[in-house]
């Protein structure tokens, strides 16, 4: 008999019922990488249920060993279940009643072991997933600190995590997101220091998602958790780097990882979390704050430059006289705000063709953008050089920014300005700005103001974040994560 109750479905004592119910199921016997090995223990059929590719093969020869060698040592018919259990030689062995959530854990790359006669079966955990080694993200690289990142498998991940905090009160809490993908979500945090608040908060709103798979993985389940809509600005932040997700647990955030993604998610942040780089910590406090000023610089250049350079060239008489080189010296038919638009879509277009570029190719290619298109866009009139110049500094603000997300925003932001000038002029840039920072402050990320400190003020967090200041000097949580333990140094 095969039984129809998708919920919950108790293990069949005949093996033949539930292997009638995993064919139909999941299709044994159909699909090449699910399989089944069938052998007798002290008379008695068991029945081994595995998936090629997800688990470890030497384990599974290892324990198939160790049972068939029952038959040569044993001869009690009558404890033949607790025999079996004591020969399979693995570290993570688990009994299971339910054959629903028997084949899940089959799917994620676990063995099942059933024997004939009995309700229960055991699962043991030997999962094997490809996968490349722990390695420098590319996007966060650093001149000295390490070189491990994350990577697509989830157990590696929250390894390298704990590696770094070996505190007892350091939590990976797993479920599984998705009807059909079943993909594990895992929520990190620290019991004694994050809030409990926030903690309910996440997990409730990931234990609320309801969709078939998570092929985006923890780009999906940012889309749920902060529910983002057509804002660009981002409202959580990623890394692939274990020493950054382990500083903001430290701090009291919590980190959500998903199993087939190299980056992790930390909630809650705010727009000066973005603007961050572990380079600033790699160094002493003079230079990382130097190296951070510059930064915050080309971030601002990245997003005002154009706008005012726009104002400039149609307002000249509010340039001082010794700036009054500022704004194109040969006359075009082309507006300056179409040069603009038009050069920044195309470095949007460098962008996308170096993704999709070969890396051998790639530099063919910057050499036929920069000599050749560039070049002979300016000889032939469809660009003034200075718009060049101003582009190009823009959009290096915008490589400087950490945050690949951030930048893209601030591009938009800059695009929308400059329009805002080149149709209202000086009143477009005031009411440009202002509405710009209006909205940045009603923006909520998991009811966190996203320009704290800055707005609502915080004198002390502000500083830390204007100087990088002595590790050793920081004696508080920030408080805008609601630490249930403010302070960072034992008294």
């Amino acid at each position: 008999m095969v039984a129809t109750d998708t919920n919950s479905i108790p293990i069949f004592e005949k093996l033949t019922d539930n292997e009638a119910y995993l064919k139909e199921k999941i299709g044994i016997g159909t699909s090449f990488d699910l399989g089944i090995r069938k052998v007798y223990v002290l008379t008695r059929e068991v029945h081994i249920y595995y998936c090629n590719g997800l688990c470890d093969t030497q384990y599974l020869i290892e324990l198939l060993k160790q049972i068939v060698q029952i038959n040569d040592n044993e001869r009690q018919e009558a404890r033949a279940k607790q025999i079996l259990a004591n020969r399979l030689v693995h570290q993570q062995v688990s009994p299971v009643q339910d054959l629903n959530d028997a084949i899940n854990q089959l799917l994620s790359g676990l063995i099942i072991i059933l024997m004939e006669g009995e309700t229960s079966g055991f699962v043991v955990d030997v999962r094997s997933y490809p996968g490349r080694q722990p390695q420098e993200p590319d996007t966060e690289k650093v001149v000295r600190g390490a070189r491990d990142g994350y990577v697509e498998n989830i157990i590696v991940n929250t390894a390298l995590t704990r590696r770094r905090i070996r505190d007892e009160r350091l939590r990976f809490e797993i479920m599984q997101v998705g009807e059909r993908s079943k993909t594990d979500v895992c929520i990190a945090y620290i019991k004694d220091v994050a809030d409990p608040g926030l903690i309910e908060l996440v997990k409730k709103e990931i234990q609320q998602i309801k969709i078939d798979g998570l092929t985006m993985a923890d780009k999906t389940i940012e889309e749920f958790l902060v529910k983002q809509g057509y804002n660009p600005y981002p409202l959580v932040r990623y890394t692939e780097r274990p020493d950054v997700a382990a500083t903001h647990l430290l701090e009291g955030h919590v980190i959500i990882m998903v199993d087939t993604s190299p980056s992790v998610i930390i909630t809650p942040t705010t727009f000066f979390h973005h603007v961050q780089h572990a380079e600033e910590y790699r160094q002493n406090p003079a230079v990382g704050t130097f190296v951070r000023w510059v930064r915050f610089l080309g971030i601002l250049a990245s997003i005002f430059l154009l706008p005012l350079w726009i104002l400039f060239v149609l307002e000249p008489s509010l340039l001082p006289d010794k700036m009054a080189f500022i704004g194109p010296n040969k006359h075009t038919n082309i507006p300056a705000i179409v040069q603009i638009f038009l050069a920044d879509f195309g470095i949007e277009f460098l962008r996308m063709a170096a993704i999709h570029t070969p890396t051998s190719l790639s530099t063919a290619m910057g050499l036929i953008a920069a000599v050749l298109i560039g070049q002979i866009a300016i000889d032939v009139g469809l660009f003034v050089p200075e718009v060049i110049l101003y582009v190009s500094i823009a959009a290096i603000g915008s490589f400087a920014t950490p945050s690949y997300e951030l930048s893209i925003a601030n591009k938009i932001a800059r695009l929308l300005l400059a329009l805002a000038v080149a149709i209202f002029k000086v009143p477009g840039l005031i009411i440009g700005t202002t509405i710009y920072l209006i909205w940045l402050v009603r923006i909520r990320s998991l009811n966190t103001p996203y320009l704290w400190p800055f707005i609502p003020f915080d004198p002390a967090a502000f500083m830390q974040i204007v100087v990088r200041r002595s590790l050793a000097g920081g004696k508080v949580r920030p408080s805008i994560v609601h630490p249930q333990n403010q302070q960072r140094r034992p008294v």
